[in-house]
């Protein structure tokens, strides 16, 4: 299967199905001499793990990584580091009778059409635990960036419809509700919908923003490879995302020039802009605004409400799918998305190193 890998300077490649013996990711281009622990690891995948609440699978991993390589005495070696989480609660059976129809909403149909086979345990390589590799990789990436200190931040801005009011935004409330949303009041909104939801057995999306913050100018390059560009394929990629928007986004189309442009102004003695409908980014580069951006998630497929569909045999059938499902996957994808805004940083940082011969001679002292 082609298509695993990530990145150009830092790259990552993920590996691992649903219900194989185990996930991980080997991660290629980290310098040496970063201070990594599992633990700094742990700490991002326990926000994605599964099970911390009723509004989620409850299927119980522990998702305890292992570094396979690449530290030494705690400290990166410059050498690809390898990272591993071992499924111990696989349920295979709960997917047998899948194998012989298409789920609406999954891609059972497609990875038929384009291999002939399909893993049909929990989705195998589509399944969303595939998803523990990019976070894995993305608190490297993140420590990395720490040390530079710039900071990632994502948060559920709608579920279902309800979304939170920027004059009561607190990120310690998206901490504290199951939701991820920093607005308690829209979370328990929230809340009340999604029971009702799960009684009639089915499921809702929502839209994550993430906002990045103390970011250098310059980040980013002007044609194929826009920090912008680089950043809708990093998050389209997570498989429940279906639409990518930065800065002021769609509402653009609605504006004009004069209120959609952002006028630059001189602040603290430094060139600034008045507003950020760009979100950060002009011409594919950081133009030293926080850069934000928001992610479209659709509601969880795999649902007990009776759904139409076909089987192998061409015939018309209904399903209500069973096993351990998200009614909603927006709160676990939180993380999965500054995982990947991370990951898509900084390996445009690494890449901007040589985009001046300058930089080069101070480096080597020449």
């Amino acid at each position: 299967m082609a298509g695993s890998t990530f990145g150009n300077r830092f790259k990552i490649m993920t590996w691992g199905e649903s219900h194989g013996e185990g996930l991980g990711v080997v991660i290629d281009g980290c310098p040496a001499g970063l201070e990594l622990c599992e633990e700094d690891i742990q700490v991002m995948l326990n926000r994605r793990k599964p099970g911390q609440s009723k509004f989620t699978t409850p299927r119980k991993e522990d998702d305890e990584v292992k570094i396979m390589s690449g530290i030494f005495e705690g400290k990166t070696t410059g050498t690809p580091i390898s990272m591993m989480v071992l499924n111990k609660t696989q349920r295979s059976g709960d997917y047998s009778e899948i194998a012989g129809y298409y789920r609406p909403g999954h891609a059972d149909y497609t990875f038929d059409e384009k291999y002939g086979f399909r893993d049909y345990r929990g989705g195998g390589r589509s399944s969303g635990r595939e998803t523990i590799g990019r976070v894995a990789a993305g608190a490297v990436a993140m420590k990395l960036l720490n040390k530079l200190g710039i900071t990632v931040n994502a948060y559920a801005k709608e579920i279902g419809g309800i979304a939170i009011d920027y004059d009561r935004f607190d990120m310690k409330a998206a901490k504290e509700n199951a939701f991820s949303m920093p607005d308690s009041e829209a979370a328990a909104k929230v809340e009340a919908y999604a029971a009702e939801q799960m009684k009639q057995g089915d499921s809702m999306g929502g839209i994550i923003e993430c906002v990045i913050e103390n970011v250098m100018t310059g980040i980013g390059e002007p044609v194929f490879d826009k920090l912008d560009a680089n950043l809708a394929k990093a998050v389209m990629s997570i498989g429940a995302v279906k639409g990518f928007e930065i800065g002021s986004g769609f509402e653009a189309a609605k504006a004009v020039g004069s209120k959609n442009n952002d006028s630059f102004i001189m602040k603290d003695g430094k060139i600034a802009k008045e507003t950020n409908n760009a979100g950060g980014v002009l011409g594919g580069m950081i133009d030293g605004s926080s850069i934000v951006f928001r992610a479209a998630v659709k509601p969880t497929p795999s649902i007990s409400a009776v759904q139409n569909t076909v089987n192998k045999k061409g015939e018309e059938i209904e399903v209500s799918i069973k096993g351990r499902h998200d009614p909603m996957i927006v709160p676990r994808a939180v993380v999965v998305v500054e995982a990947m805004a991370a990951l898509t940083l900084i390996d445009l940082i690494f890449e901007n190193m040589t985009a001046k011969l300058d930089n080069i001679c101070e480096f080597y002292n020449r």
